[in-house]
């Protein structure tokens, strides 16, 4: 199966999400907002609350595309970006590098278990290395259950991070390593 990868537009964003904004409202705004904030804006204030940010111009990720049907969603920033992610204790910083992060993936679930995940994180590397950034890095789900639910792997899955070139820097928690690949 091929997929074509392109810089996200709200378009697409927004029919990746579809009318539930992903997981339960969320719309990707989970490590960008402080707890409360995110959680009461679940629905539509997340919704806008992305929406600015599309419409200030800057490309908050990929959306991928399987015979122009949005399938496949990545977010990639700046790990500024994501202020939660510095608060939390198991995926705080790992040292002070100035790293890129991905934060979330959306799958279409007709499309599962066909490597998009692994696609999107190679484009991810070249989205953000074209960006100037020289590591990036991820906080994906290394569970040792048979099936993890992928509803609830939003971070994504270890397997797909080793698969696109990262390794392991750092684990806290015995399911959430912190990965990277350099770029330069």
């Amino acid at each position: 199966m091929s997929f074509d990868i392109r810089p996200a537009d709200w378009e697409g964003f927004s029919a990746v999400m579809g009318d539930k904004g992903g997981c339960g409202g969320c719309w990707c705004m989970l490590w960008r907002l402080p707890r409360k904030e995110m959680e009461a804006g679940m629905g539509a204030s997340n919704r806008e609350a992305m929406r600015r940010i599309f419409d200030s111009g800057h490309i908050p990720g990929l959306v991928a595309y399987r015979q122009d049907e949005a399938v496949g969603w990545i977010q990639i920033d700046r790990r500024m970006a994501f202020p939660r992610l510095a608060k939390s204790r198991i995926l705080k910083p790992v040292d002070d590098a100035e790293v890129w992060s991905v934060s979330c993936f959306l799958v279409d679930k007709r499309v599962r278990r066909q490597g998009l995940s692994v696609t999107l994180l190679r484009a991810a590397c070249d989205f953000a290395r074209e960006r100037g950034a020289r590591i990036l890095e991820g906080y994906p789900i290394d569970s040792p259950k048979p099936k993890y639910p992928a509803v609830y792997a939003w971070t994504g899955f270890a397997q797909a991070y080793r698969e696109a070139g990262f390794t392991e820097v750092a684990r806290r928690s015995e399911t959430r390593p912190i990965m990277r690949r350099v770029l330069v």
